[in-house]
């Protein structure tokens, strides 16, 4: 399963990068605002960053608004995502783009039909939300489960870009639930690494070295 990080923290994906952790990024209106700088140099600076796909989304929610923007975006950098939402608008400005050849996210899926929609007109990556789902007492694993069903079916190319994790167990389920993509906040991604057998393990293995009195340099 691929990662990318779910930021527009350059540090976090900077660090990331040079970690060889990471396989793309997502963005958001709402990312960016917080990181509160200008939304299209932010872009320009992620996509110099790593060669791996940088969703960019679009502001506007009418369908010449979005082929507007997303193609606007798409001039940024060779490694710019258009990321739409979906809607039906944004389900026909994702076939405008997919007829383009230029790659698109269509973001906040709920469900498998919206998903079955988005694979038909072309999408490259559909992102499911887990967490909002889990918010509201739906299982939002079966929605990745599901849509996993579907598109091996019928041999969709759309890639199913698990979205909305929370935690690392949210992670581990969407690799079992066959999610080509998670899409993860750079706090979890660090999470990851962390399990207290491991922490202790290695207090131990150090407290042992240092009573030996001997070095490897």
């Amino acid at each position: 399963m691929k990662f990318f990080v779910d930021t527009a923290e350059i540090n976090d994906i900077q660090e990331l990068h040079e970690a060889g952790l990471l396989d793309g990024v997502t963005t958001n209106p709402s990312l960016v605002a917080k990181s509160g700088r200008n939304f299209l140099e932010v872009i320009k600076e992620i996509c110099a960053i790593t060669p791996g796909p940088v969703s960019a989304e679009v502001a506007s929610i009418d369908y010449d608004g979005m082929v507007a923007e997303g193609e606007h975006l798409s001039k940024i950098a060779e490694n710019v995502v258009v990321k739409l939402p979906l809607t039906m608008a944004g389900l026909k400005a994702t076939k405008h783009f997919a007829d383009m050849g230029i790659k698109t996210n269509v973001t906040l899926c709920f469900s498998p039909n919206q998903a079955l929609l988005a694979a038909k007109v072309g999408a490259t990556y559909v992102s499911p939300f887990i967490g909002r789902l889990d918010d509201i007492n739906v299982e939002g694993m079966e929605l990745i489960e599901n849509i996993r069903t579907i598109y091996d079916n019928y041999l969709f190319e759309t890639q199913i870009l698990a979205a909305s994790i929370r935690t690392a167990n949210h992670v581990t389920q969407a690799a079992l639930a066959g999610a080509d993509v998670a899409t993860i906040p750079p706090s979890v991604i660090r999470k990851l690494a962390d399990h207290p057998l491991t922490k202790s393990g290695l207090d131990a293995f150090v407290n042992d070295w240092k009573g030996t009195g001997q070095s490897i340099l």
